[in-house]
């Protein structure tokens, strides 16, 4: 049980956390604030208005300005723009789409339209950082079009969280680029991200994280369970586009749970402990829930890390059902299914996630390890373009056991390129390496080699 180990950590976390409550710095201190700004009254007036278009199905009305997924596009739009103009056109607001047919459930064409806004980076703006939600609604019947489908949770709840997010992170300045997502054509097939990650790979964009949204704002599930405290985040393991000859590497060298989707998962585990109160997140190592697809999808499938947020407890009589009443039970997804201080609190998790990695400097790249049959540790790793990173402090070098979920040690080495971690065995461990800034604020955790690597 490494009981000693763990009493040893305990200490230690909790005299840092002591201290960090007196000594945080300006950047951190802007995460805290960046969590309680978010308005759980917002995001309820949002969600309501998306219910209110009747039905987003991804094949309905596209002309009326008061139903079917055209005028909520255009609305969503309208609001970007707002929050641009509040913030002297600090967002890139844009329609994004592509014309679909032949598909099993866009058989005749259709164009699909997404809402992008983009919150330019001031050092990298190549560097980007992504929170989606899905536009569109559906009942039980996926090709029904005209029915009311109000798809308050699913994913209204979503696409209001990254408006919100969008009105808070857009009054602060970042090195990185953040950009939000009202993706299109979940329902169909995935669409509005295949659309968008292909775009994103064409157009060179060095993605570091996606935060799909799917689902932020139910707290009571089918099982009965009612609870708002815990949140779930689903990260695949290896990347789907592995060559042979990094599987063969990976073999004798490991990455199997080290993917840049996990180690972005334990990232926003970490960032839920220490800015969003009462909020306990859960990294499920799988890709989404058990046979199922979110729109994070898309991007892995390109190889980017990108995971799903979403509640713990789902309700399945409130997801893609018509409305109506069976049996006492009430199916649809409406609004008495959302619980908006909750939707609030995960809006809260992604926005100072995207904060704390546009703040922080470019994930390190080309990390490289050693120290097989040796007492020691080697680890290397490339410098950062000091143009792009001028707020670079160094490195912090971290480790855990074989078989821990979270990074439990940790040793900032400086503006450095490479750090020996003495009498601490290879075999022993999984090891990363992470950038800081000058403010305290940190990169991802990048595992060494091919299966841990951010890129460039």
């Amino acid at each position: 049980m490494r009981k000693n180990s763990l009493l040893a950590s305990t200490l230690l976390l909790s005299s840092t956390a002591s201290f960090a409550a007196y000594a945080q710095s300006e950047q951190q201190q802007a995460l805290y604030d960046i969590a309680k700004n978010v308005s759980a009254e917002n995001i309820e007036k949002d969600i309501t208005k998306l219910v209110n278009f009747g039905t987003r199905h991804t094949l309905s009305e596209t002309e009326s300005d008061t139903r079917g997924i055209g005028a909520a596009r255009r609305w969503i739009k309208s609001e970007f723009d707002k929050i641009s103009a509040e913030c002297g056109g600090c967002l890139e607001v844009y329609y994004q789409s592509e014309v679909i047919s032949g598909e099993k459930r866009i058989p005749d064409p259709v164009e699909v339209v997404s809402v992008i806004a983009i919150q330019r980076g001031t050092t990298d703006p190549d560097r980007y950082v992504i929170m989606s939600g899905d536009i569109d609604s559906r009942v039980s019947d996926v090709m029904d079009f005209t029915s009311d489908s109000p798809g308050a949770n699913d994913n209204a709840s979503g696409v209001a969280g990254t408006l919100e997010a969008a009105r808070v992170l857009s009054k602060y300045k970042f090195n990185g680029s953040i950009v939000y997502a009202a993706l299109s054509g979940e329902e169909q097939g995935l669409f509005g991200g295949r659309i968008m990650a292909n775009q994103a790979k064409k157009d060179g964009w060095r993605i570091k994280a996606v935060l799909n949204n799917d689902m932020i704002g139910n707290i009571e599930g089918v099982n009965g369970v009612i609870n708002n405290t815990t949140a779930r985040l689903f990260a695949e393991g290896t990347r789907v586009t592995e060559t042979d000859k990094e599987a063969r590497m990976r073999r004798f060298t490991g990455g199997e749970v080290d993917s840049p989707s996990r180690n972005l998962a334990r990232y926003i585990d970490k960032i839920a402990d220490q800015y969003i109160e009462n909020l306990d997140t859960m990294v499920i190592y799988r890709l989404d829930r058990f046979g199922r697809g979110g729109h994070h999808r898309p991007f892995n499938d390109l190889g980017y890390p990108g995971i799903r947020i979403m509640e713990t407890n789902e309700n399945y009589t409130r997801q893609h059902q018509d409305l109506r009443v069976e049996d006492g039970i009430a199916y649809g997804d409406t609004l008495d299914g959302v619980d908006f201080d909750y939707a609030a609190k995960l809006t809260g998790l992604n926005a100072v996630s995207l904060a704390a990695m546009a703040w922080a400097p470019n994930p390190p790249a080309n990390v490289e390890i050693a120290g097989a049959v040796q007492p020691s540790t080697f680890l290397k790793w490339d410098a950062l373009d000091a143009e792009e990173n001028p707020h670079l402090k160094g490195y912090k070098v971290y480790w855990r056991h074989t078989d821990a979920p979270q990074w439990e040690y940790s040793k900032y080495v400086g503006n450095v390129t490479e750090a020996m971690l003495e009498n601490v065995v290879i075999d022993n461990y999984f090891f990363g390496v992470a950038s800081v800034n000058k403010d305290g604020v940190e990169s991802v955790v990048v595992y060494p080699g091919p299966a841990g690597s951010f890129g460039e």
